[in-house]
């Protein structure tokens, strides 16, 4: 199924319901296909990322997740130095 980009954010919901029943939903840009939008197999909201990994979408190594390999600069004050000043 073809979609404009504007018909697709104005009824996203119903589209992404379509996309989970196993519908394609091709996204358009002035009349040009600019993304596919498929759902995932067997995936409920309740689940989360168990769902994903017993449909074979994710996997999961039974570890903790680990961080980036780079670290980020920061850049002004800290969010809780913005909390402390807005109270």
């Amino acid at each position: 199924m073809r979609v404009s980009m504007h018909e697709f954010k104005s009824r996203l919901a119903q589209y992404v319901g379509k996309a989970q029943d196993g519908e394609t939903i091709e996204l358009t840009s002035h009349k040009r296909i600019v993304a596919r939008v498929i759902g995932v197999p067997g995936f409920s909201a309740d689940g989360g990322a168990i769902d994903l990994v017993a449909a074979g979408v994710a996997t999961w190594g039974g570890g903790k997740p680990t961080g980036a390999s780079i670290r980020l600069r920061p850049i002004g004050k800290p969010v809780s130095a913005l909390v402390l000043e807005d109270r």
